[in-house]
């Protein structure tokens, strides 16, 4: 019954039907991109990460998953643990920021279906920080690319790219089609990048994953990065893993002495090795003047994508202390819903709101209708210290520019950036 793609005696007996409609067609829809790509057979996942915002989604979207909501219990409930990633719209804060109340109730709609169907409502692209990371050679399925190449890479579990659909089917079937990422041949090296220059900042490690990610730029492709001297942090990684991806749509990267695969050169490249392509100061320094400077004003400046981990919140409230965001200026902190109880608690979100800025949860600022919330709100001179930011939001209508958090900050109170 699979064609090409061998299935087990209880694959067989979900396209069926014996488990219910709505695995059968995710079993079919996954068939069918087994297909696409090649898969010989499917492998079983432990967790799914889902990306659905109600952007993406839209009216029809909606429609869907409250339609496969409605079905039965036994048969909607999603059959691994099912967490997904930051929403449209933060309830606690959409309002201020001049959203609609239209958005707010398709939002609720989506909430509804999905808590139906038995998902977590994380709402998290940082969920390997704060939910529960995958262990080494765990096979899931991750939508978010930060999450996926973060998952990939540093913790050695195996993933594709999984966009909305595939993610929930995987969540209802267990599975997912074995090909790219969860096989021992898709996670060999093809690049080769030596690094001179050890990144400073995370908008540092974001550069560099916008270099690395502009020369890879395939999803096939998998860079293996030499010359980093101590293990970054986790949030430097985070930057680094979340730019690569934006920029190259590779969900994987290896960095010799670093990550769990790469102990040395040899485990990563089969036979002859490539000529390495060296990455130096000047060319990060390249990466940021192409993004210019904001002299005239700043509009927002924005600390997202990917979410905030505590320690990036805490540093964002400790620059900001005793300080005034500049009234021309918005400041926003996204992060995700158990980090803002955790800064709640420990006096960071007071810290930055006393300020001037707004910490939002549960959402990521491009996924949250950026372009027609910056019309709202009158916001086209981005500012941020995300490479993965600077990438997207050029196409909701803004001029982004990219800069170290505290000069960020510093451009967040005085209204405008400096030479």
């Amino acid at each position: 019954m699979g064609g090409n793609m061998r299935l087990t005696d209880h694959e067989d007996a979900i396209l069926a039907g014996a488990f219910g409609e709505p695995r059968r067609r995710a079993l079919q829809q996954q068939m069918m991109v087994g297909r696409f790509f090649d898969a010989g057979d499917f492998v079983e996942i432990s967790q799914v990460h889902l990306m659905a915002d109600t952007e993406s989604l839209g009216e029809a979207g909606v429609a869907w998953l409250e339609e496969l909501a409605a079905f039965p219990e036994e048969e909607r409930r999603v059959r691994v643990p099912t967490v997904t990633d930051p929403r449209g719209i933060d309830f606690d804060a959409y309002k201020r920021l001049n959203q609609l109340e239209s958005w707010a109730a398709l939002e609720q709609r989506a909430i509804d279906a999905f808590v139906a169907m038995g998902l977590l409502m994380t709402d998290t692209c940082i969920n390997y920080q704060t939910i529960f990371p995958p262990a080494f050679g765990e096979h899931i399925a991750f939508g978010d690319t930060g999450s996926t190449i973060y998952a990939n890479s540093v913790l050695g579990a195996r993933s594709n790219f999984e966009g909305g659909p595939a993610a929930l089917a995987a969540a209802l079937t267990g599975r997912t089609p074995r090909y790219g990422c969860h096989l021992d041949s898709g996670r060999r090296g093809t690049h080769r990048f030596a690094v001179k220059d050890r990144p400073r900042t995370l908008s540092d490690w974001g550069a560099l994953g916008g270099v690395v990610g502009r020369a890879a730029g395939s999803y096939w492709t998998v860079p293996v990065l030499e010359g980093i001297e101590g293990s970054p942090t986790s949030d430097e990684l985070k930057h680094f893993g979340a730019a690569l991806a934006s920029y190259g749509s590779v969900p994987l990267f290896h960095m010799i002495g670093v990550t769990p695969e790469a102990h040395a050169l040899g485990d990563v490249f089969d036979g002859r090795m490539p000529d390495p392509v060296t990455v130096t100061r000047a060319d990060m320094d390249a990466f940021y003047e192409g993004f210019g400077l904001h002299e005239d004003g700043v509009d927002v400046v924005v600390f997202a994508a990917p979410q905030q981990s505590l320690v990036e919140m805490q540093q964002i409230a400790r620059l900001l202390q005793g300080r005034t965001v500049a009234s021309r200026t918005t400041l926003i902190a996204a992060t995700s819903p158990e980090v803002k109880s955790a800064c709640d608690r420990m006096g960071i979100t007071a810290t930055i709101e006393a300020a001037g800025g707004i910490v939002l949860k549960g959402v990521c600022f491009y996924q949250m209708y950026a372009r027609e919330t910056g019309e709202a709100n009158g916001w086209k001179r981005l500012l941020t210290n995300s490479a993965k930011l600077v990438n997207i939001i050029a196409g909701y209508g803004y001029e982004p520019v990219l800069a170290p958090m505290e000069r960020c900050i510093e451009a967040a109170c005085a209204g405008r950036m400096s030479k």
